[in-house]
């Protein structure tokens, strides 16, 4: 079994003021630029606590929430009651494991750093989409390693996205689009966080 790198942190996530305004402008810039309707399900890939979808619950009929940490996933479950969407959890580690299920949408936030093969991930999105499904995927732009404090368990200092849009567009995801979706402000740099959306079709 491998290990919880977030243990440590389930407990006291959601009391960064910087995280949940992070979280609130990332699920804002999903719901200014995707369709989200009453019927959908959509997936919260790495949803750790609920921080992301339990903004966009109101919009949509059901949250999946996928994640590879057990003690993240059971702070998930405690905050479910106050979401305004029905919810699952799946303790799952989709870099090594596949879920044979289709979503409407799949929305992340600050996960895909830590994944070491982007392009392969990509490939499982398309294939768990339904057709015109979509993917709102945020994380940091390139940066210089030093947002986390510790790197432990992060492939990727941030991206470039290009590269991204390439990874995508190679598995057949189409209107790929990039926007400023936050900036998270830390005593020693600001670092840019950007949402990029696209489509199953």
């Amino acid at each position: 079994m491998s290990k919880d790198l977030f243990a440590n942190k389930s407990k006291s996530w959601d009391m960064s003021s910087r995280r949940v305004k992070n979280a609130q402008g990332i699920a804002q810039k999903i719901i200014d630029n995707i369709e989200l309707k009453s019927n959908m399900t959509v997936m919260d890939f790495g949803a750790g606590t609920g921080l992301l979808s339990y903004f966009i619950a109101p919009h949509i009929k059901r949250v999946v929430a996928v994640d590879n940490s057990p003690s993240m996933l059971e702070m998930f479950k405690e905050k479910a009651v106050e979401f305004d969407s029905e919810t699952e959890v799946i303790e799952l580690d989709l870099s090594s494991s596949i879920l044979k299920r289709k979503f409407d949408g799949i929305i992340s936030s600050m996960t895909i750093h830590h994944l070491e093969n982007i392009e392969e991930m990509f490939k499982k999105m398309y294939d768990m989409l339904e057709d015109d499904g979509f993917i709102a995927i945020a994380d940091l732009e390139s940066e210089d390693g030093s947002f986390h404090s510790d790197n432990t368990g992060v492939f990727h200092f941030g991206f470039e996205k290009e590269k991204l849009e390439e990874f995508a567009s190679s598995v057949g995801f189409k209107s790929i689009g990039f926007e400023l979706a936050s900036k998270i402000e830390k005593p020693y740099g600001t670092f840019n966080v950007f949402l990029m959306t696209a489509y199953k079709k």
